[in-house]
């Protein structure tokens, strides 16, 4: 358990592991709904879910920039898939940048899964998994593959001319194809991978930087640009108001 919700998380098997970063499910208890206020992560997530109050349906969400108010109903099931970029152009073929900061509903029984898949979580991983498997057709350029390597393994901390070097692949180039991909600048998604990394420092109480910031004024910037409080008050984080869910304790 941590906080209010019963979570578990699978990492993916290798075969899909440049597209997939992890399976996730999610268990509320009946009761009162609770909001908390969720953190950006840097991920894309589609997310399969129903409650005591809502009907199954299946959502995908783009990535964001700034902290979003979220009521998590009583009773809810949420079984998710949370997608690398890559996945955007390879698995998806279709960009994202409209749903920046937002989702959209995806149609009923998008990647053949029903409601009754979210009783057995393995069960559900395994089916996803060899879904994704089928999408697979094409591998990705190596520029591409080269820099989302770099982007991943440095938890954002390289700058664009850095990337650009290590990739083989001009900055206007690269920004481009954020901007047209994923709806935001490259160097905004290298900083939320940062400010993802900076919160698990955050919730053992370290207050001074451990990821590369310029100083703890630029550090306190960020924190604030993406959570809206400054690093103090997300690290007491009362009530479990603030979720970052790719850093939730994994049961």
């Amino acid at each position: 358990m941590d906080g209010p919700f019963k979570y578990k998380i699978v990492k993916p098997d290798s075969s899909i592991a440049g597209y997939v970063e992890s399976f996730w499910e999610i268990r509320t208890p009946s009761g009162e709904p609770k909001n908390i206020i969720v953190l950006p992560d840097g991920r894309i997530d589609i997310i399969f879910s129903y409650s005591d109050t809502e009907p199954f349906r299946a959502v995908l969400l783009g990535l964001e920039t700034e902290a979003s108010q979220t009521l998590m109903q009583s009773g809810r099931t949420m079984f998710a898939v949370s997608l690398r970029l890559l996945a955007v152009e390879y698995l998806l073929e279709a960009s994202v940048s409209s749903l920046l900061n937002g989702g959209r509903l995806l149609p009923e029984g998008f990647w053949n899964i029903a409601k009754e898949d979210l009783s057995d979580f393995d069960a559900f991983c395994n089916k996803l998994t060899g879904k994704i498997q089928s999408l697979i057709k094409t591998l990705p350029d190596n520029r591409k593959l080269r820099l989302f390597d770099q982007i991943y393994t440095s938890n954002g901390t390289l700058t664009v001319k850095e990337l650009s070097e290590k990739a083989g692949w001009s900055s206007r180039q690269m920004n481009r194809y954020f901007s047209h991909q994923f709806g935001l600048p490259l160097k905004t998604y290298c900083n939320i991978l940062r400010f993802r990394a900076s919160f698990k420092h955050l919730k053992e109480g370290k207050l001074f930087p451990e990821q590369d910031f310029a100083d703890q004024a630029h550090f306190i910037r960020d924190v604030k640009k993406f959570s809206g409080v400054l690093p103090k008050e997300l690290s007491q984080n009362k009530n479990d108001r603030f979720i970052q869910f790719s850093t939730l304790n994994k049961k």
